[in-house]
């Protein structure tokens, strides 16, 4: 094995083959004082490394083997989601800076340093990317769990490749090429960062070995940028990776927190280099400081339509902060001329489930209702929406009365308007429709799919003879919905769902989201009717209770299935579904 200035000698000599170096010309070039270069050159010529001319030898080259870089990875499977709103349209490898394509410029500055054997990662919009294979020659690996695991799953994909390895991410931006042909050991890219940094922040020993992280300091050096996995590194890493894959841990968090867990066994070494040399864009408005072509035409069809909407330049938007709340959408907050606003953008798949133009239709009902006076535009044929953003504002709270109040006559104000549109939402064909899809997809194997159905089937047929009477509906009235601002005013947003359906669906769902127990929701049945329910009464929402919580249940289902984690409400809905059908079941069997 070489010691490091000995691999300097021989990795320098070899960058300036038919160059006839001085002793002192080396030192300058390797960077290490003359008496020690004078020391290694002679312990090299006396091992036939070097010859006397200073000129690498057939047994230098030989030498050098174990140094060789083998190849290259690039993680381009993630969507980048603080990257909004261009991450939306595109990858953010495929952001154009400085008039170069990140991940191309990437590909390339490897393909300069002699690394060709090049794989590239993809999940998130993978078909954007698919052409590198045959403009680069690049290997394409595909990531399906890019949804919902974090780089871990892109690493487990390529784990056979791992050797003298660099790994990449798609996004950063070099401003110098930083690849080697040779690498004499496992490393971290680092800057440094004089103020606080949220960053995974380095300590090191005197020889540079990294010792421990901390996520976030002060005046220190910090993780970012490239990172090589010398054979050794990644023999044990990927041994590790392979052994903790399975725990949930592993696979939610970055590869970084499972080699800080194994710190000890993992040689890692700090690479410094100038922050200026090392470019990683987490916000738009990093991206507008490095290339102010993104101030004016970011080319973004999202820009494009604020723009026309508000009539108003690329410019002025500013301030945009990524809203992560929603299930089904993407959203972010941003800034013009000191008004803030969300722009809604569909999710993929949205359109299987969602009218567009009904809830366009609803959403200017709602206005003129003064349920929702927040919405501005809505472009029905692709989705998205603009609203005014609500400062400050909280979510309903289920156990403060006065608010419950309140939404409660919201929806009752909505049922009663006497306004019809020409779009329905039928609960009972919905439950249909996720069936059908989950049983395409084979997610209705568990054991009591079959008595949930039934059970369901038979509660239609019952409330259906006896109530089939549609009105103006929400069809999605659970907290999150209901909005209340600084000074209490309640707004009821997102009306995706919205059409002429059965009144008791809005409050099915309203008790359905809850913790409410059976005795609460029946003051909120009686709340809503402004008197005690009947037995008729009791009977017409438990089915609708029981509805809501079994519709919701198969969205959930299919949520899931698609990468957006619905978390406890898949329990909650199966167990109101299961509680309120049988409530309902007995009121009719009286």
């Amino acid at each position: 094995m070489l010691t490091e200035t000995q691999f300097k000698i021989l990795y320098t000599v070899i960058q300036k083959q038919d160059y006839k170096f001085t002793q002192r010309e080396l030192a300058k070039e390797a960077g290490f004082s003359l008496g020690k270069i004078n020391e290694a050159v002679k312990e090299l010529t006396e091992a036939g490394l070097l010859n006397n001319m200073i000129q690498i030898s057939a047994a230098g080259h030989e030498a050098m083997e174990p140094y060789k870089v083998k190849n290259a990875v690039i993680m381009a499977a993630g969507m980048s989601s603080r990257f909004v709103p261009l991450s939306y349209e595109k990858p953010k490898a495929l952001l154009k800076v400085k008039g170069e394509v990140l991940i191309e410029r990437e590909i390339k500055q490897l393909q300069e340093a002699g690394i060709t054997d090049i794989t590239v990662v993809l999940g998130y919009l993978k078909e954007q990317l698919f052409y590198l294979g045959d403009k680069y020659n690049v290997n394409i690996v595909i990531n399906e769990d890019y949804y919902r695991y974090n780089n871990t799953s892109t690493l487990i994909r390529v784990a056979d490749r791992l050797d003298n390895t660099y790994i990449c991410s798609s996004d950063n931006y070099f401003t110098e090429n930083p690849f080697e042909p040779y690498v004499y050991r496992a490393y971290y890219a680092a800057v440094y960062e004089a103020g606080k940094t949220d960053e995974y922040c380095i300590s090191s020993n005197n020889k540079g070995r990294i010792t421990k992280i901390n996520i976030g300091g002060q005046a220190s050096w910090y993780m970012l940028g490239h990172v090589y996995f010398d054979r050794d590194f990644s023999r044990r890493f990927v041994r590790i990776l392979r052994n903790e894959y399975d725990d949930p841990l592993t696979k939610q968090q970055l590869w970084e927190d499972l080699y800080i867990r194994h710190i000890k066994e993992l040689d890692l070494y700090i690479r410094k280099y100038d922050a200026d040399k090392i470019k990683e864009f987490d916000s738009l408005e990093e991206l507008r400081e490095f290339d102010d072509k993104y101030l004016k035409n970011a080319n973004s069809k999202i820009f494009t339509n604020i723009c026309t909407a508000l009539d108003v330049k690329e410019e002025d938007i500013t301030n945009i902060v990524p809203i992560k709340k929603g299930l089904t959408n993407f959203s972010f907050r941003f800034t013009v001329n000191g008004k803030e606003y969300v722009y809604r953008h569909p999710g993929v798949g949205t359109s299987n489930f969602i009218n567009r133009t009904s809830e366009k239709k609803s959403l200017e009902i709602a206005k003129k209702l003064g349920l929702d006076d927040t919405f501005i535009c809505m472009d029905e044929k692709e989705g998205w929406k603009i609203s005014y953003y609500i400062e400050g504002a909280e979510t309903l709270n289920y156990h403060d009365e006065e608010q419950v109040k309140e939404a409660i006559r919201m929806v009752r104000k909505l049922h009663t308007c006497n306004v019809k549109t020409n779009f329905t939402f039928d609960i009972w064909e919905e439950i249909r429709k996720f069936e059908e899809r989950l049983e395409a997809q084979g997610n209705t194997q568990f054991e009591d799919m079959q008595e949930l159905h039934d059970i369901m089937e038979k509660l239609r047929g019952l409330i259906i003879r006896e109530d089939n009477e549609k009105c103006l509906c929400h069809c999605d009235t659970y907290d999150p919905n209901f909005l209340v601002d600084a000074s209490g005013k309640m707004y009821l947003i997102d009306w995706e769902y919205s059409g002429m359906a059965y009144r008791g669906g809005d409050i099915g769902t309203f008790i359905a989201c809850s913790d409410y127990t059976r005795e609460e929701a029946d003051r909120i049945i009686d709340m809503y009717l402004e008197h005690e329910a009947d037995t008729k009464e009791k009977r017409y929402y438990y089915t609708y209770i029981a509805a809501a919580a079994y519709y919701w249940f198969l969205w959930a289902i299919y949520q899931n299935s698609v990468g957006n984690d619905v978390g406890e409400y898949l329990y909650i809905w199966y167990k109101y579904t299961k509680t309120y059908s049988r409530e309902a079941k007995k009121y009719f069997e009286k």
